[in-house]
């Protein structure tokens, strides 16, 4: 037997998730998925509220920037977007999202969509780094911890998802060393997605913010992992530079340029396999280290 039907259902409720039940006058609810954080993930968010923006923009348009700010911590429930229609130009078309909960506004985002246009092409180069095929999945890697995975991490952070990530870096997870530079993740969904470049590009903002905040814990050798560090997304801003496939090996490179009260500024490129930068990702989160037990 092959696990080829367990993976296709895993894709079949992350693609759910990102569907949106349409409540009128471009209102939109969509359920909640629980991963083992306190609040609702935020790259959940991120990729809900992009779906219902494109739903009321034409299709020939497609989003090529989002920037959010998460509010309050959502919970594990369902969650209301509104849609407001900022402006319909010529060429460019622009959205304003809330995500409500309880009455309360925990998120909003901005996004711009524009027709397909031709002009000037350049990119930042690929940095050449090991397959994906040579390195173990995250989630293998964090199984093969055993009963030193602490207790919150060993059923949600085990159990299998709709996304695999693989880390070319091979820290030690529970005590990573400090050093410089940042890092670089493949990641994909486990089986194939929709032909629709709606799902591919929430899909990414979703995996986008996966581990991004990580990047300002690298040169201080912390990890999530451990319960040392509080962290929370502040604000999500991404561009999307080209046509890509969620359903293929993405190269995530993420860095952190400067860190300081109680605050991390990550940064993050994506690649294709073939080389081509298809998205751009910053992100400012908080990040307050606990001191250690006496």
């Amino acid at each position: 037997m092959t696990d080829a039907p367990t993976t296709a259902c895993l894709v079949e409720d992350l693609v759910a998730l990102m569907r949106m039940e349409p409540l009128g006058d471009d209102r939109f609810r969509a359920q909640s998925e629980d991963i083992g954080t306190p609040a609702v993930f935020g790259g959940q968010v991120l990729g809900q509220s992009l779906m219902a923006a494109c739903l009321t923009v034409e299709p020939d348009r497609p989003v090529h920037s989002m920037h959010a700010y998460f509010l309050l911590p959502g919970e594990h429930a369902p969650i209301d977007y509104s849609v407001d229609r900022v402006r319909d130009g010529r060429s460019f078309t622009t959205r304003h999202v809330l995500a409500r909960q309880s009455g309360r506004i925990i998120f909003e985002m901005a996004a711009s969509f524009q027709t397909r246009d031709s002009g000037v092409e350049h990119q930042l180069a690929m940095p050449e780094v090991a397959s994906p095929d040579t390195l173990p999945s995250d989630r293998e890697r964090r199984r093969a911890l055993g009963d030193q995975l602490p207790e919150p991490f060993r059923v949600k952070g085990t159990a299998p998802h709709g996304i695999e990530f693989r880390t070319v870096e091979q820290d030690d997870l529970l005590a990573p060393l400090p050093r410089e530079g940042g890092s670089a993740v493949w990641m994909r969904a486990v089986a194939p997605l929709p032909d629709d470049s709606h799902i591919h590009r929430a899909l990414l903002a979703y995996a986008s913010d996966h581990g991004l905040l990580r990047a300002a814990m690298i040169p201080h050798g912390l990890s999530f992992l451990t319960g040392q560090v509080r962290a929370a997304s502040l604000d999500h801003a991404m561009w999307f530079h080209r046509d890509f496939r969620f359903d293929d090996w993405l190269l995530y490179v993420i860095d952190s340029p400067s860190a300081g009260g109680a605050r991390g500024l990550c940064r993050g490129s994506v690649f294709a396999r073939d080389g081509r930068l298809v998205a751009s990702t910053a992100q400012e989160g908080m990040l307050r280290v606990r001191e250690p037990r006496g």
